[in-house]
């Protein structure tokens, strides 16, 4: 960790979070049913990952966990050592008559470095791979076509490297990880910015308006 002085804490504290939004894409089915979904990404720190699906509408439930990996309830120690093959993740629950799997993935798309397979931002490692995990062939379908128009949109020089694989069993994180940014809210901010994570996504996405 690096050591800022006093003044520099003082303002990272201050700094208000950065979302960064865009208009939906594709063609989704409409919902039927009323039952609630599950959404599952991986964009490096699930911490960071939280705060911007945590407010939309139609979003029920935003967890942060681990997924993709090989050992059964692996502890955030095992995960973060890279050992377990597990990417941390965020598991999403949302009612589809109010929000579209496709805004989800507007979201997402938004919030990572999709040209960073080592990793996202400081964070380095498979366990902070960005992946799309999908829950069946709609799913995966609209995650297939907004990959490709991203990669057809003309916006960057170098190939989108976010993995889609199908969602295996996602383990929660241990309670302390849950909703870290309203627990610690100063902390969680140093690290945003020390991370480099917004102005990263500024570069790649512009200033949100």
């Amino acid at each position: 960790m690096r050591i800022f002085d006093f003044w520099r804490l003082v303002l990272i504290g201050g700094l208000l979070f950065l979302g960064v939004y865009a208009p939906a894409r594709g063609t989704e089915q409409p919902a039927a049913g009323g039952e609630p979904a599950k959404a599952t990404f991986a964009g490096g720190c699930f911490w960071c990952m939280e705060p911007p699906f945590a407010s939309l509408p139609g979003v029920i439930s935003v967890t942060s966990g681990y997924t993709g990996g090989h050992k059964a309830n692996p502890t955030y120690e095992e995960v973060s050592a890279g050992g377990t093959g597990h990417a941390e993740a965020v598991e999403i629950v949302y009612d589809p008559a109010q929000i579209g799997y496709a805004r989800l993935l507007e979201i997402f798309w938004h919030n990572i470095d999709p040209l960073d397979a080592g990793g996202q931002f400081c964070d380095r490692g498979q366990q902070y791979r960005p992946a799309i995990f999908y829950h069946g062939d709609e799913q995966k379908r609209l995650a297939e076509e907004s990959k490709q128009a991203l990669e057809q949109s003309g916006r960057f020089q170098q190939p989108v490297v976010v993995a889609i694989e199908p969602a295996s069993t996602f383990y929660p994180a241990e309670n302390y990880h849950q909703d870290y940014y309203r627990k610690n809210p100063v902390r969680y901010k140093f690290y945003r910015y020390s991370c480099g994570r917004d102005q990263r996504l500024e570069t790649l996405w512009g200033m949100a308006h």
